[in-house]
């Protein structure tokens, strides 16, 4: 342990927009809670990283959520999303503080964010990670064990990073569940004052223009019906069944690919990352592209005509037919049961 003795603590990028903490951020400290026990002999804590302008506020809420101490970055220059100022302050932080792992979600920002900052401290970084671990025998070391979608996804591939400190990894959003608050948590709030060579950005944002979000947003969906190329023929159907179930239609890539579907609607690796408490798989073969999107769904039901189709692995429940003879019957029982 003596290579890395200067190094301590699990550190999570806690993203902010309009000065709301996106969940991505819960996800994180929560699971960086559960890292931080499973090693109980290294003492570690779990500290929260809060970015922005006025945001000192919200500094309690996070440790209510499992960290252990926040660092607050307060600057009106850090009010909206700056590269350059942001990797400025992360920078300096993790130099000043040497933490030994530093998790940042996998969100356009972050996806932009992580790298340079990991570059500034020549540390190894990991993408779009779907699971983490501490590797039980190097636990001494807290070296982590960092999964994510290989090959287009068609592969699945874990990444160590044995030889250089902080350890960093961007993690998709709905891959770890949150921590439900726990008023009573206390812990350490600490303010840390960046200094910037220049106060004058090198891009300058004339305006922010928002995008017109059409539909739902299937990522935030208690219940999913959900299309593959096996059930193309019959999407009004899909639909049907869902409105029924009072829940939403998401497809796979398949369908986006042959044009039948928005990609707003996309489960998957190269998709969104859903959690619902139901996900009823439709004509989908279960590729580990997919799966990689859907499978912390609390309930999983597999429609499928080939009883060999990898979506039966993960599946609770399975049906093997045609969706165009199972779909019609599930759609009667769920109206008849709601006439009772």
């Amino acid at each position: 342990m003596a290579k890395f003795e200067d190094y301590r603590d699990i550190y999570v990028f806690m993203e902010q927009r309009n000065n709301q903490i996106l969940d991505v951020g819960y996800e994180l400290v929560g699971e960086a809670r559960k890292l931080v026990e499973s090693m109980p002999q290294m003492n570690y804590k779990v500290v929260a990283v809060l970015v922005g302008h006025d945001i000192k506020d919200q500094a309690q809420d996070v440790i209510a959520r499992g960290a252990d101490q926040v660092f607050v970055i307060d600057n009106p220059l850090l009010k909206d999303y700056s590269t350059q100022f942001y990797t400025d302050a992360l920078t300096q932080l993790i130099e000043a503080y040497k933490p030994s792992s530093f998790l940042i979600g996998a969100t356009v920002l972050g996806r932009d964010l992580a790298p340079r900052v990991a570059a500034r401290v020549n540390a190894g970084l990991t993408a779009d990670a779907t699971q983490i671990e501490i590797d039980p025998n190097k636990a001494d070391e807290a070296l982590l064990l960092i999964t994510r979608p290989a090959f287009g996804g068609n592969l699945f591939g874990t990444i160590i990073c044995p030889d250089v400190r902080p350890q960093m990894a961007t993690i998709r959003a709905k891959v770890f569940s949150m921590n439900a608050p726990d008023a009573s948590r206390t812990g350490e709030v600490t303010e840390f004052t960046p200094k910037f060579d220049s106060t004058d950005p090198l891009v300058t944002v004339k305006e922010v223009i928002q995008k017109e979000i059409a539909g739902v947003d299937i990522s935030k969906a208690d219940i999913l019906v959900s299309a593959g190329r096996g059930a193309e023929d019959c999407l009004d159907l899909v639909r049907e069944v869902a409105k029924a179930l009072d829940g939403e239609m998401a497809v796979s890539r398949a369908v986006v690919d042959d044009g039948y579907a928005d990609k707003e609607l996309q489960v998957g690796q190269t998709g969104k990352t859903v959690r619902p408490l139901l996900y009823i798989a439709c004509g989908i073969s279960g590729a580990c592209q997919h799966v990689a999107g859907m499978e912390k769904s609390d309930m999983i039901i597999a429609i499928n005509r080939d009883p060999q189709a990898e979506i039966f692995n993960v599946a609770n429940m399975g049906f093997v037919g045609d969706v165009k003879e199972v779909l019609p019957l599930l759609k009667e029982a769920i109206l008849k049961e709601k006439a009772n």
